[in-house]
């Protein structure tokens, strides 16, 4: 499919059961003039195709449909518009909006980016099963890079700046496996930003799947080939953020760019009642029905292209639309099926945003294994601990288990489970313990915008505060906030900027702000907090104990030795069922045949003390770790011990002094 080099010449193959006859329009060198427009022609099927003699890489094309327009039916072919070829795996120029873009038999060629025909590339796939990720770390490109004062300005906001050595050592520092990046594929804004003078920061709107976002890559895949090569070299695994469930295109108002041009009524879904209505699962306007074959093949075939630049695997954005067929969400549907008999997508790493905004969306839990999923109902019930809710220490000690009631039942572990307190679609982690609702007035839609509940609070008061005492006490509620991320079984994830103390005003949707008040300001980074969380992966890495793939299950031990976990009051006796609902104090024993560590946790906003359980015959318990004086020198315990307001402890077992 799409612009294929070979020998002689140009082979091009098109997608179009409903399209009457597909041209190929050439552009000079420079991509402004067209110099030539040809149809296809011969059709196989469904597949338009034909061969152009003397063509090679770098020529500049696009492509026009004719067939029906009747929206009543589902038919948008529109001959005025150039279309992108959604196989085209390099694109000359951004994507922007403009109202002629969704305007009938209007001329757009003065608009659309020119699609360029490339040559393959050798294959980077890693053969084998992905390494289950340890830490993951959640990036958006361009946020990342462009205030960071040791990369050269005309690399910022590209995938070439995260080669930079500053880059990795900063990732190697904290610890971290595998980083995901936030959408790099070409995306385009939604069409309501540009008139309040804002874009898109994050790229959660694409319009084709093969092709890098050309001001994150001006070189196309070969940047971000070299990035793999640079992070595998790191050991460094590169995920990406891939957004297969919508298009820019958008409802009826929205552009025909590409796939509504070629056959609106395949590649989206519509109301089985009425066909000219799109399906919105997505909250977009529109949804792709990954449950027929083109578009199947489509999606198979962009994963297996990034395979080949060398990414580990892939986050799904609003992952139930790829279970979606006319009958609802099913682990079984034909997407999932096509992934899993993939003799090398089955042994990537594969994650789940596990919703949409669709009837029974909310699909948590229910994935096929090998898929993980971004576990919402971790980052709520660890939020709403800390926050102080009543009853909610039940819900933390199921999350910091590894969340059995989740993947247990579908034979997956807590790896299934990837554990987040904040990623880029919410509050930063400074902001959730900062602001009690959201500030989302910038983004131009009157504060609408964003969730309405967040699990957030405020310690002393809203927002913004110079007084050291307020200071100290959000401090120290992030701190817990990321020892209970790091002590849980599941797979451990931050968003980038978080361990720098990165705000952003309280503004808990923040696609619409690409500008420097919303890019990681470098200059002031908290580096007590980098080292903090760099401590936290340590301890996590040294200890096995936290990082295993079992579910804590509390059963008593057949050989007399300790269960692998044990819940405890503060005054050191096993927890009730009654203890629960008024918890603020609570120990986690954990043991395994060699290795045994304590967790204290105290949600109190004054000091808790704990006694000790007895440690094994000849040891002792040390402390290694305590969130709210992270800088403390370690030290042995003796019988009893005082956990400050709001803080966690860790504490191991080892030999006696």
């Amino acid at each position: 499919m799409g612009a294929t080099p070979v020998e002689g010449g140009v082979e091009f193959a098109v997608f179009s059961r409903n399209g009457e006859r597909v041209d190929v329009c050439l552009f000079d060198e420079a991509g402004e003039r067209e110099i030539a427009r040809l149809p296809l022609p011969r059709r196989s099927g469904d597949i338009h195709h034909g061969f152009l003699p003397g063509a090679g890489p770098g020529l500049r094309y696009g492509l026009r449909a004719k067939g029906p327009f009747r929206p009543e039916s589902g038919h948008r072919f529109d001959a005025a518009k150039l279309l992108v070829d959604p196989y085209a795996r390099r694109i000359d120029r951004p994507f922007h909006w403009d109202p002629i873009l969704a305007a009938y038999g209007t001329e757009t060629v003065h608009l659309v980016p020119r699609s360029i025909v490339t040559v393959a590339e050798p294959d980077l796939t890693r053969r084998g099963r992905e390494t289950t990720p340890a830490f993951i770390y959640e990036l958006s490109v361009k946020s990342f890079t462009m205030r960071h004062p040791a990369i050269p300005e005309g690399l910022r906001g590209t995938l070439a700046a995260l080669s930079e050595q500053k880059v990795i050592d900063h990732l190697q520092h904290l610890g971290i496996s595998h980083v995901e990046l936030m959408p790099i594929t070409a995306w385009m804004d939604e069409r309501h930003l540009p008139p309040l003078g804002l874009s898109n920061a994050w790229g959660y709107n694409p319009l084709n799947f093969f092709a890098p976002e050309p001001r994150l890559a001006p070189g196309g895949e070969a940047d971000l080939r070299a990035l793999c090569i640079r992070y595998a070299q790191a050991g460094i695994g590169v995920i990406l953020d891939i957004v297969l469930n919508h298009t820019a295109e958008s409802d009826e108002f929205g552009a025909t760019i590409c796939l509504r041009g070629l056959d609106n009524a395949v590649y989206y879904r519509h109301a089985t009642d009425d066909p000219g209505r799109l399906i919105n699962d997505t909250g977009c306007g529109n949804t792709l029905a990954l449950d027929r074959a083109p578009v199947v093949q489509m999606a198979m075939d962009s994963l297996r292209h990034w395979r080949a630049c060398g990414v580990a695997g892939f986050r799904f954005d609003l992952g139930t639309v790829l279970g979606r067929t006319e009958t609802g969400f099913s682990a079984d549907a034909p997407l999932f099926a096509a992934i899993l008999q993939d003799p090398d997508l089955a042994n990537a790493l594969l994650i789940a945003e596990p919703w949409d905004i669709g009837p029974g969306g909310y699909r948590l839990g229910e994935f096929p294994a090998p898929f993980a999923e971004w576990n919402g109902r971790y980052r709520d019930d660890v939020r709403r601990f800390w926050r102080g809710d009543p009853g909610a220490a039940g819900a933390l000690a199921t999350r910091l288990a590894g969340s059995s009631d989740l993947y247990a039942a579908g034979h997956r572990g807590p790896q299934a489970s990837i554990n987040f307190i904040a990623a880029h679609d919410g509050f930063t982690l400074s902001d959730l313990v900062s602001y009690a609702g959201k500030h989302n007035r910038a983004n131009g839609e009157n504060n609408r915008d964003g969730d309405n509940d967040g699990h957030s609070w405020n310690c002393g008061i809203e927002g913004p505060s110079g007084a050291p005492a307020i200071a100290a006490r959000r401090a120290n509620d992030v701190r817990a906030l990321l020892a209970t991320l790091f002590l849980s079984r599941g797979t451990p994830m931050l968003q980038a900027g978080d361990e720098l103390g990165r705000t952003q005003s309280g503004n808990n949707n923040a696609y619409t702000q690409d500008n420097k008040e919303f890019w990681l300001d470098w200059e002031r980074a908290d580096g007590e907090l980098i080292a903090y969380v760099a401590k936290l992966a340590e301890v996590r890495r040294q200890h096995g104990i936290l990082g295993a793939d079992t579910f804590l299950t509390g059963q008593p031990n057949p050989n007399g030795a300790r269960p692998d976990v044990t819940w405890l009051r503060a005054d050191g006796h096993a927890l009730s069922d009654g203890d629960w609902h008024s918890l603020d104090a609570l120990g986690i024993l954990l043991a395994e045949e060699n290795e045994a560590m304590l967790i204290l946790i105290n949600r109190h906003s004054g000091a808790a003390e704990f006694v000790l359980p007895d440690a094994a015959e000849g040891k002792g318990w040390r402390r290694v770790l305590n969130s709210s004086e992270p800088k403390a020198d370690e030290e042995l315990v003796g019988g009893r011990l005082t956990v400050f307001s709001r803080s966690v402890s860790l504490l191991i077992e080892s030999s006696a002094a």
